[in-house]
């Protein structure tokens, strides 16, 4: 993939529709994913879903999407008319419902799959399909075997040792890895004596979550060798954050809830990044070291 900048938009922050995703390509970003469908269409959880409490962010929008069979359009118009690389992303509660989803969505030829291993598409309870390299292999065994487009994962920062999964998902025959999903957490309203999110439980995103954002891509960088492909996801606001994102171990930076607080959130981290690099005296994005 070729991107002529590496801010990517994350997937979850929009919507399932062609619209949004060109919508991401006017406004700056390098390539942009689409929010995780499923073999079949999911309602998801009800109101209230989103949540800004100064620089921590919550969702529990619960994986709503209109299906494989209907998102497979708007995939498709979206890499015709939106001029970047678009990378759907898909989820699934088996292996073989992963392989299923990924079969249809290869028909739209995007030009990569994410496979969501790391929000709440669990297969046993309690057990998300990151928590470990075995279960995670298994997804992307089954997704390659599935496909013959390029696959990212989108991992977990609650895995026992990211790195490891991240090393057994690239020998399992993923292309790239995308890291981090949300963390989970939970708000609660002391004077209403009620959680405040619907599902109670939901993920954290925002700038809270960079520090262990880094921290995630720097271990799978360390795990996983140079080559290997990360785009690194969780916290990035600013341009600097980006730098630090690849400075960790990045090979693009994903950016979700920078969409939602600061306007032309694309063109203007980009545009800080090329500031820095320039004062810095990079240049090119190769050159930003990655820390030993």
């Amino acid at each position: 993939m070729k991107l002529k900048n590496p801010i990517v938009l994350a997937s979850g922050i929009r919507g399932n529709s062609a619209d949004l995703l060109i919508r991401a390509a006017m406004e700056g970003a390098g390539a942009a994913t689409s929010k995780s469908c499923s073999l079949l269409p999911r309602e998801g959880h009800n109101n209230p879903t989103m949540l800004d409490s100064g620089g921590v962010m919550m969702n529990a929008v619960g994986l709503s999407n209109p299906g494989v069979d209907e998102e497979k359009g708007e995939i498709a118009r979206a890499v015709k008319e939106a001029g970047i690389p678009i990378i759907a992303s898909i989820f699934g509660k088996s292996p073989e419902e992963f392989a299923k989803v990924a079969q249809s969505i290869s028909e739209a030829r995007p030009h990569m799959i994410e496979a969501d291993i790391s929000c709440p598409n669990i297969h046993r309870e309690g057990m998300m399909f990151s928590s470990t390299p075995e279960d995670a292999a298994s997804v992307v065994a089954a997704v390659r075997e599935a496909t013959a487009l390029p696959i990212s994962v989108k991992l977990s920062p609650q895995a026992a040792d990211i790195g490891a999964v991240a090393r057994a998902c690239a020998e399992s025959g993923a292309d790239c890895i995308t890291a981090i999903n949300t963390m989970g957490g939970m708000f609660i309203d002391a004077r209403a004596r009620r959680s405040i999110l619907h599902n109670s439980i939901g993920g954290i995103s925002g700038p809270a979550l960079k520090p262990v954002s880094l921290r995630c891509v720097y271990s799978i960088r360390k795990a996983v060798g140079p080559k290997m492909p990360i785009i690194g996801t969780g916290g990035v606001t600013t341009g600097i954050d980006a730098i630090e994102m690849l400075m960790a171990g990045a090979t693009a930076v994903g950016i979700g809830s920078a969409v939602v607080l600061r306007k032309n959130a694309f063109a203007d981290i980009a545009k800080e990044m090329e500031s820095f690099m320039a004062e810095s005296g990079y240049k090119s994005l190769s050159k930003i070291a990655l820390i030993e």
